[in-house]
């Protein structure tokens, strides 16, 4: 991965957004939807967001949809200078971004819709049990880790014995996730939990639970970035990306020894220099939450808590809605959906303009996403 120049601050803004109801899409299984009909109504969604016709749209990035031909057929866009897609993993979202800022910048593309389908639950999608025997997950599959909950359940393993973290960490997490999950229409799940719930929920790959678990659902989502003089002048706020940087961790297996902490502080220490910040700065964060680990290790790896001590960090409210740092706002991906990072950033966008509703953080100017994977990235996004 190479990243794109620092002099990006502020020359591009997310104008649009668009997601489907992932509530509504959970109750009503439908083994004909498709991918392509749920991005198509996150496009549509984003554009009038935006308030843009489609004829403005001159870049289109497409992630988890197979082809992106078909898609821009649907969508009628025939005329593009930039196309492209990616695959259907969590880390896209942040290199999706990246991508369409990259292409702006650099004049390929004026206005680039990023689209996101995933019909995972009615198409009965499973991640773990099977593995591709040309892909690196053969090497971990050999020792019987068939799924990404159980790698990770192996860094938290490891993590506990290094720091002495307890499961109470994880505990904090999963209950600020269905708290905000609670404030959020569209979420999956919208019940808060309580701590005796928590615990007594089954283990899926110990130390992990079921609440340590994100959703497998159905939706669409969908954002628009475009040059931020001409975003000044839209029917939305702008959303400026001040700064977006990535750092990779590639080898055979999921689990990594430091928990992807030295690719996140590598991106950490260009990151917050390039927007201009500090990680005191940061009035809400959005981090990618495949499992509930996921959120310490990007703490730690930010420069938001020190080095082992996220687990009695986030304690006391501090992570939730009124504390010192509101973490996954709308719920994250064991509550609201598993869009897997795209809905995290819309939610960014709406913090940023100020319209999460109940959810709200007040006077949230300063956003910030992460994403820790094999593929570490994360943007700041600001008023």
């Amino acid at each position: 991965m190479s990243d794109i120049p620092t002099e990006i601050r502020d020359r591009t803004a997310i104008v649009g957004i668009g997601g489907t109801d992932f509530g509504a899409l959970y109750r009503e299984r439908d083994a004909s939807r498709s991918q392509y009909d749920l991005a198509a109504q996150a496009f549509v969604a984003a554009l009038a967001d935006a308030g843009l016709s489609k004829t403005a749209i001159d870049g289109l990035i497409c992630v988890r949809v197979p082809d992106y031909q078909r898609l821009a057929a649907m969508l009628g866009l025939h005329s593009l200078h930039l196309v492209n897609s990616l695959e259907g993993t969590g880390r896209m979202a942040g290199v999706a971004l990246q991508y369409a800022v990259t292409a702006i910048v650099t004049g390929q593309a004026d206005t680039v819709a990023v689209v996101y389908g995933n019909n995972g639950r009615s198409a009965s999608a499973q991640y773990g049990g099977g593995f591709d025997s040309s892909s690196p997950a053969a090497y971990e599959a050999m020792y019987g880790m068939t799924s990404p909950g159980a790698s990770v359940a192996l860094m938290y393993r490891r993590h506990q014995h290094e720091f002495g973290t307890t499961d109470d960490a994880l505990a904090a997490v999963a209950l600020n996730n269905r708290k905000n999950g609670a404030l959020n229409d569209k979420a999956v799940y919208q019940q808060p939990i309580t701590r005796d719930d928590y615990f007594k929920s089954r283990y899926i790959a110990e130390p992990l639970r079921l609440f340590d678990y994100c959703i497998i659902n159905d939706g669409g989502v969908a954002f628009i970035v475009t040059r931020a003089d001409r975003a000044r002048d839209l029917r939305q706020p702008p959303a400026y990306v001040a700064a977006t940087y990535s750092a990779t961790e590639l080898t055979n297996f999921y689990a990594v020894r430091d928990y992807f902490y030295g690719a996140c502080q590598d991106v950490a220490k260009r990151l917050y220099p390039a927007a201009g910040i500090s990680p005191s700065d940061v009035d809400c964060l959005q981090v990618y939450d495949n499992f509930t680990p996921t959120v310490l290790f990007s703490l730690e790896g930010f420069d938001h808590c020190p080095r082992g001590e996220s687990g009695s960090w986030v304690q006391d409210g501090r992570i939730e809605l009124g504390g010192e740092l509101p973490v996954n706002t709308s719920g994250g991906h064991t509550a609201e959906s598993y869009m897997q990072g795209f809905g995290l950033t819309i939610e960014a966008v709406r913090q940023v303009r100020g319209q999460a509703g109940a959810r709200q953080v007040p006077d949230c100017e300063v956003v910030q996403y992460i994403c820790a994977s094999p593929i570490v990235n994360a943007h700041i996004l600001h008023a």
